[in-house]
C-alpha cells in the first residue's frame, strides 16, 4: 500500500495499513451465541501490541464477542488486495486503514458501513472526524495516537546551552549558530533513507495553511502550485539553509535514519526533522528518549502563529459486507473510547495524544507526546498535507535530497514538484490539472 511518507515498516508501524495473505474472513457466530469478528491488521510489532491489546480487553468486557486477527502484511501489493478484497465483498468485518487522502481510492461510500451521525463517533475528537469523511460522510474511528511532525530536539542540549525552543525560524537558525559553537552537530540529516529529507517541508504545513487557509483545496484544483506560493516555497528554503550554513553533519548523505536517532538521543545532534512515531521503538535500547527528547513544530516567521503539522492516527473501519454489523459498531465504539486508549497505552507508548475525547496521556508518557498535546491544547495544529488532498507526488523526496545537498535551488526544487504533482493529479483524473 502507499505509506504517507513511503517510510520504512519500523517506522510507520502506526500509521501504516497492511493486507491480507490468508483467505476467508473468519468471522461468524457459534451455538452458545458467541460472535466472531475477523479484523484485517497489521504484522508489525506496534500494531500487533495495540490490536491484540484491544481485542483483549475488549473481550474481557463483552465475553460474547470474540476478535479473530487476520494474517496480513505490508507493502503496495497489500494494498492492491485490500482494494480488492472491498471491491469483491470478501473484507474483513473490521479493518485497519490510512485516514486521509488515500481512504477516497477504497470507495467507501460503496464499500464501507457509513457511521455518520452513529453514537460509536460521540467520543471522536471534532477535528479528527474530517479525515476519515468522504462525501460528507464519516466511515472510520482512530485506532491509536496521533503523530508530530516537526523537530525532535535534545532537552539535554538545550538545558546545557540555556536555550527554549523556538518559536520563528530566525530563533531556530540562532539556537544552531550556539549549538554549532558548542562543537555538537545543529540538524541531524539522514540522506540514506531519502524519505527522511521530505519532512522538513511536509511538517512545514502548519506555515502554509496559516499564510493560505484555501491552499489544500486550491491545490487539490490544480489552481496553485508550490513555487508560486511563497509560504510552500518555504520548507525548500528551510532545506537549503541549514546545507549553506554547514548545519549538518559529516557524511549526511550515508547517514540512516537509525543513525539519526541514536545521534539525537546521545546528545550528539540537538536538532532532527522527524515524526514523533519514529522514537518509541528506540525505547528499548534507549529508554532515556522517553525523557531527554522534545518537539517543537517548524517554526514560521510570527511567533503568535506558531504551531505543529499533525499525522493523524490510521483507523479502524467497517466492511459493509459485515454480517455482524452491531457486534462491530460495539467494537469500534470501545476503540474510541477512553478504555480503548488505556488499553493500548499499557501495550505501545503514544508518541502523541489520541483523538478520543476523555483520553489523557499517563503521568509518564514521551516528553514528545506532552509537548505535542501542547500545541492540539491551543488548537495550533493542522493535519500534515497528504491527509487533506490526495495530491503527493512520488519524485518529492528525491527532489528535497538535491535541494538539501545543495545541488537544487529551493525554488527550483518546488517548480520540480510541481511538475510531479501534475503528473500524479492527471492520473487521478482530478478536475482542474488538464
Amino acid at each position: 500500500m502507499k505509506t504517507p511518507l513511503r517510510m520504512p515498516r519500523a517506522a510507520v508501524a502506526a500509521l501504516t495499513v497492511v493486507a491480507l495473505t490468508a483467505c476467508g474472513s473468519g468471522s461468524g457466530s457459534s451455538s452458545d451465541g458467541t460472535v466472531t469478528l475477523s479484523f484485517l491488521m497489521g504484522n508489525d510489532q506496534s500494531t500487533v501490541d495495540t490490536t491484540k491489546a484491544l481485542a483483549n480487553a475488549f473481550t474481557q468486557a463483552n465475553p460474547k464477542i470474540k476478535i479473530k486477527p487476520e494474517v496480513i502484511a505490508g507493502g503496495s501489493e497489500g494494498d492492491n488486495i485490500v482494494k480488492t478484497r472491498l471491491s469483491t465483498g470478501d473484507m474483513a468485518d473490521v479493518f485497519w486503514y490510512n485516514p486521509g487522502s488515500l481512504l477516497q481510492a477504497l470507495n467507501p461510500g460503496q464499500t464501507m458501513v457509513d457511521l455518520t451521525g452513529d453514537p460509536v463517533l460521540k467520543n471522536v475528537k471534532k477535528d479528527y472526524l474530517p479525515v476519515v469523511t468522504q462525501g460528507g460522510k464519516v466511515y472510520g474511528v482512530p485506532a491509536a495516537a496521533a503523530a508530530g511532525g516537526g523537530i525532535l530536539y535534545n532537552r539535554k542540549v538545550y538545558e546545557r546551552l540555556g536555550l527554549k525552543p523556538p518559536t520563528t525560524w530566525a530563533e531556530f537558525m540562532a539556537n544552531n549558530d550556539k549549538v554549532k559553537a558548542a562543537g555538537v552537530t545543529p540538524v541531524i540529516t539522514t540522506f540514506k533513507d531519502t524519505w527522511t529529507s521530505q519532512v522538513m517541508v511536509l511538517a512545514d504545513y502548519y506555515n502554509v495553511q496559516a499564510a493560505v487557509p484555501t491552499f489544500a483545496q486550491d491545490y487539490t484544483a490544480g489552481k496553485t502550485k508550490f513555487a508560486t506560493t511563497p509560504a510552500a516555497v518555504a520548507g525548500f528554503q528551510h532545506l537549503a539553509e541549514i546545507h549553506a550554513k554547514g548545519y549538518m553533519n559529516k557524511g549526511f548523505g550515508s547517514a540512516t535514519n537509525e543513525q539519526g536517532l541514536k545521534m539525537l538521543i546521545e546528545g550528539k545532534g540537538a536538532h532532527y526533522a522527524m515524526l514523533s512515531l519514529t522514537l518509541p521503538p528506540q525505547l528499548a535500547s534507549y529508554p532515556q528518549a522517553a525523557t531527554d527528547v522534545g518537539f517543537f513544530g517548524i517554526p514560521g516567521n510570527d511567533p503568535a502563529k506558531h504551531g505543529a503539522t499533525v499525522w493523524e492516527p490510521p483507523a479502524l473501519y467497517i466492511a459493509k459486507t459485515t454480517k455482524h454489523l452491531d457486534e462491530a459498531k460495539k467494537f469500534l465504539a470501545f476503540v474510541a473510547s477512553p478504555a480503548g486508549t488505556a488499553a493500548v497505552t499499557k501495550a505501545v507508548p503514544p508518541s502523541g495524544p489520541y483523538r478520543v475525547e476523555g483520553a489523557t496521556l499517563p503521568a509518564n508518557a514521551l516528553q514528545v507526546a506532552k509537548d505535542l498535546q501542547a500545541y492540539l491544547d491551543r488548537r495550533a495544529t493542522t493535519p500534515a498535507l497528504e491527509f487533506l488532498s490526495p495530491v503527493k507526488g512520488p519524485s518529492l523526496e528525491q527532489i528535497t535530497v538535491a535541494v538539501g545537498s545543495g545541488l537544487t535551488q529551493p525554488v527550483d526544487g518546488a517548480a520540480q514538484y510541481d511538475k510531479d504533482v501534475a503528473k500524479q493529479a492527471k492520473q487521478l483524473g482530478l478536475p482542474g490539472w488538464g
